[in-house]
């Protein structure tokens, strides 16, 4: 008859077990010293050796002559064990869960066990149990009879009631790692004269995801396969969506390629492959990526074929470790959904855009994403080297190559003022001033910003001039003062509104401080006659606007639409100057002192 491989090849001894070496070595010490316990509680995943254990404790402890605390398997007493014996008894809590089967079970310890020194009960699946009959358990945990051992094992031990978990000695049993896992499929593999890849026995310690009995029975379908365990016959079996198919997915979504990720998704599920396992698969390729991306020795750990890990190392060099980070954290919250969904396809594929589009994520993963993609970008044009903006001679042109042209350039002509029709586009940018607050906002005259000449910068961004010939004489540039304001060229406007925007848009032009701009831009204004007054409620700007070098600025913007005559004041305040001005203009024949 046909064994499974699991079944086949089971420990028979603690010596073979698989791990565990922590639970090993306290049976071993309690059998070699004699200090059995009476309950013993086995916890831990499916598949990592819980029932067997109890079965080599089970016939360790009634062995005649230990062998290194295992069972030797040549005394009568191990050979009844091994054929079957009542002195050892399993029961299946899951399918044996009454009280009934309890009850009966307390009536039966009180024999003493036939060959051995102990009658031992293995109970599997223990959390199973009602309530009823943990009931009808309890007392017999708690006062066995001598030659009684139980062993409880479960995989839920938060099941169990604290009255019988205070009872027993928890021992838990943990995952087995994959590098144990792959020595001990190989071992099996070698003792039946199977054909193998090492990445084949990778992929299948993998899935077995730490559970040795998942993993050989993962391993007994390969084997079936083909006659040589593969890589690709492993991938086949396991239902997995092609390697090559599943990087291009991943890299449509690293890349936020939206409508190719979609496609490509569309095409796999075309092909008959599950949503679920699909998810699993892209997971699992994400890990990988950010593992090559993040280890050094990321090629020992992944165990793939020289050719898979090569995609895997592209897509981690061209990738961003936090849209790694999020495309995985977005997945797996979908592979959690999938279990309460009516529409499975849908639900993924929404993740699938959603992970291609962080421009229209507003979470902080995709802002930092975004982030990323832009320093990316900045570093990038760094890189390739645009051209400085170097400083002009001052009493020479000079000429400077840019590729395999030449460019002469000219000494800076004095400043002129910008013509009508100028596009803002071309004027200079203000020059390095001191902080808002300081510079201008300061009550002293002692505190007033002095004006910096022109750096060579800002003067190399004007409209260029015209090339001077070489062999014209090259003037010194002279800086020469702002011109005086002159008479209005045009009737100003009658419209408050319209002559605060014709203003604005004047002093952009004119007016290379960029602060005193701003703060213009919310003020308020309105005619008063012939009088262009400037509101504001804001203390500190209003001194900051009546300072000289600021009202003659205004001036200057004023005079160029048509307005000559202004004033600034803050609201709830009644004129001052201007008031006394008009004043004195509506009532010329009466003597008018300001006290």
């Amino acid at each position: 008859m046909h064994l499974s491989l699991y079944r086949k090849f089971r420990p028979q001894s603690f010596d073979e077990m698989v791990r565990q070496e922590h639970v090993v070595r306290i049976l071993k010490n309690q059998i070699e010293s004699g200090s059995i316990g009476h309950a013993y509680l086995f916890t831990g995943p499916r598949g990592t050796g819980k029932t067997t254990v109890a079965r080599i404790f089970a016939r360790a402890i009634n062995c005649e002559a230990p062998v290194n605390g295992s069972p030797c398997g040549k005394c009568p007493t191990c050979l009844a064990l091994r054929d079957g014996s009542l002195d050892v008894t399993e029961i299946d809590a899951a399918s044996n869960n009454g009280v009934d089967q309890m009850r009966d079970l307390r009536e039966k310890v009180q024999y003493p066990p036939v060959n051995g020194k102990y009658k031992v009960y293995i109970i599997d699946e223990v959390h199973m149990l009602t309530d009823s009959a943990f009931n009808a358990l309890l007392k017999t945990l708690e006062e066995p009879p001598a030659h009684a051992v139980f062993i409880l094992a479960t995989t839920e031990p938060q099941k169990l009631p604290a009255t019988i978990l205070s009872r027993c000695m928890r021992l838990d049993f943990k995952l087995i790692p994959e590098e144990d896992l792959e020595k001990h499929l190989m071992r099996i593999l070698d003792s039946i004269g199977k054909k193998y890849e090492r990445e084949a026995v990778s992929a299948i310690a993998r899935a077995g995801a730490g559970s040795d009995r998942d993993m050989l029975s993962i391993a007994e379908m390969c084997i079936a396969y083909s006659d040589a365990l593969t890589y690709d016959g492993v991938t086949a079996v396991l239902g997995a969506a092609d390697f090559h198919v599943t990087c291009g997915l991943v890299s449509a979504l690293l890349k936020a390629d939206t409508a190719d990720a979609v496609e490509r998704t569309e095409g796999i599920l075309s092909e008959g492959k599950a949503v679920g396992v699909l998810v699993r698969n892209v997971l699992e390729l994400l890990n990988q990526v950010l593992v090559a991306k993040t280890c050094a020795s990321a090629e020992k750990l992944l165990s793939l074929p020289k050719e898979l890990f090569r995609e895997v190392k592209k897509l981690a060099d061209a990738a961003d470790g936090k849209a790694i980070l999020r495309a995985t954290e977005i997945l797996a919250k979908t592979e959690n959904e999938l279990r309460y969904t009516a529409s499975p396809r849908i639900v993924l594929e929404t993740a699938i855009v959603r992970i291609a589009t962080p421009a229209q994520d507003y979470d902080i993963d995709a802002l930092l994403v975004r982030m990323n993609a832009l320093e990316e970008e900045l570093k990038a044009i760094k890189e390739t080297g645009l051209p400085a903006v170097s400083s002009p001679a001052v009493s020479s042109p000079t000429t400077e190559a840019h590729g395999s042209e030449e460019v002469s350039k000219p000494a800076p002509a004095p400043e002129t003022k910008p013509q009508a029709g100028d596009e803002e586009d071309f004027l200079p940018p203000p020059p390095e001033e001191p902080m808002f607050e300081e510079a201008y906002f300061s009550d002293g005259p002692t505190a007033s910003p002095k004006r910096e000449p022109e750096p060579p910068k800002a003067a190399e961004m004007r409209r260029p001039e015209p090339p001077v010939a070489p062999s014209a004489p090259v003037a010194t540039a002279v800086q020469t003062p702002p011109p005086a304001p002159s008479a209005p060229a045009a009737a100003p406007p009658k419209d408050a509104m319209t002559a605060f925007g014709m203003f604005m848009r004047t002093l952009r032009k004119t007016c290379r401080n960029g602060v005193l701009v701003t703060i213009c831009s919310d003020l308020e204004a309105s005619f008063e006659g012939s009088l262009f007054v400037f509101y504001t409620d804001n203390e500190t700007i209003f001194r900051s606007l009546k300072r000289e070098e600021h009202v003659a600025v205004l001036k200057q913007a004023l005079a160029q639409i048509g307005i000559a005559e202004f004033d600034v004041r803050k609201k709830g305040q009644p004129a001052e100057d201007g008031g006394i001005e008009q004043l004195k203009r509506d009532f010329k024949d009466y003597p008018i002192e300001l006290k």
